[in-house]
């Protein structure tokens, strides 16, 4: 017979939202948000991966999102700008007259997403991500998911993420490589409210060791500008 705690136990599960769907806000058409470095420790961010602190040596970046996998990071060294656009599966970075392109189909770690950022798009799942429910972390009040490619077999590496149950934004995120070694934790906060969507405007990385390495506040944020294709044109 099962007992009264087993089956209340059983209720409140079955009650959860348990589809990633339910913590996508709608109606993101387009963001762009400027990334404005607070704190880069290239010692803790070379922990993380040797490259992982590149971007850090850039005080701001503008970053540009478009549903579906449209993005483009422009920023500058010294006086040469770098472009970095990602449209679909196609890459191209831009450093002054220079330029390289790569299809990225199989190495899906490098299209840069509204992950990055704290938010997720309906876009992400289906053809990039699969999602699975893990848990209801009660002492945050947030819904946990593991997020994986979906073909597996290139890339084995996941995103452990904290959904805020009402605002729904990813409150943290947990970085995994393809060994299952924990990499990084991000934690966002600060949300803003625009419209109906809450975007983080604070995160801070800690490497796999615990210790912060980095720091980024999110400014200018605009959403739904109207972003025209043109500006995520591989050429």
């Amino acid at each position: 017979m099962m007992t009264l705690a087993a089956l209340m136990t059983l209720v409140l599960i079955s009650g959860q939202d348990t589809k990633i769907e339910d913590y996508i806000p709608a109606g993101i058409k387009d963001l762009t948000l400027t990334a404005k470095i607070v704190k880069g420790d290239q010692v803790e961010l070379k922990k993380i991966n040797k490259d992982f602190g590149a971007s850090y040596r850039f005080e701001k970046t503008t970053l540009s999102f478009k549903p579906p996998f449209k993005m483009r990071a422009e920023s500058k060294v010294e006086d040469t700008s770098v472009v970095y656009i990602v449209n679909g599966t196609d890459m191209i970075m831009k450093l002054g007259s220079l330029k390289s392109k790569q299809n990225l189909a199989n190495r899906p770690g490098r299209r840069q997403t509204t992950l990055e950022t704290g938010v997720l798009t309906v876009d992400l799942f289906g053809s990039l991500y699969t999602a699975q429910f893990i848990e209801d972390d009660k002492a945050t009040g947030t819904a946990v998911f593991d997020l994986t490619y979906g073909n597996g077999d290139v890339d084995k590496s996941r995103s452990r993420v904290w959904l805020d149950r009402s605002k729904k934004y990813i409150v943290r995120r947990d970085w995994f490589n393809q060994q299952g070694v924990q990499l990084a934790t991000f934690d966002f906060s600060a949300p803003q409210q625009f419209g109906d969507v809450w975007i983080p405007t604070h995160m801070e990385v800690k490497n796999g060791e615990g210790h912060l390495a980095g720091v980024t506040d999110y400014v200018d944020i605009k959403l739904n500008s109207g972003l025209d294709d043109s500006l995520f044109e591989i050429k």
